[in-house]
């Protein structure tokens, strides 16, 4: 069975529209399409995941693998294994390599619940 053709009766909202309206309404229509993702990528994570944040921030994968296990130990895990490292970077004045390898050897995890407000 064959589609009726109704190419003209769908596109007459557009008809009217210059190229850059149409392109603004392009991106607008994208934007709304891909929100659910952003979304759902801001409040669900993975341990595979955060670990290849941060392998991509330049840890090794057993760098990576430790850091993200204590972080589901320490509950943080949602905060972001990445941002967890950034921000105890940040507070001790410290590059985020250093910070990573601190946090990999288990050491400082009790300031890193203390600056996410987790008492574990």
């Amino acid at each position: 069975m064959m589609r009726p053709d109704d190419f003209e009766e769908r596109r007459r909202h557009l008809a009217g529209m210059s190229d850059e309206e149409l392109a603004r309404y392009f991106w607008e229509l994208a934007d709304r399409v891909v929100q659910p993702l952003v979304d759902l990528a801001r409040t669900h994570t993975s341990p595979s995941i955060e670990r290849s944040v941060l392998l991509r921030m330049g840890f090794s994968s057993l760098e990576a693998k430790a850091i993200v296990d204590k972080c589901v130990e320490k509950g943080l895990l949602g905060k972001g294994a990445g941002h967890v490292v950034w921000k105890l970077a940040s507070a001790r004045g410290m590059s985020v390599r250093e910070a990573g390898v601190a946090l990999a050897e288990g050491r400082m995890w009790d300031e890193v619940a203390g600056l996410f407000g987790a008492g574990r």
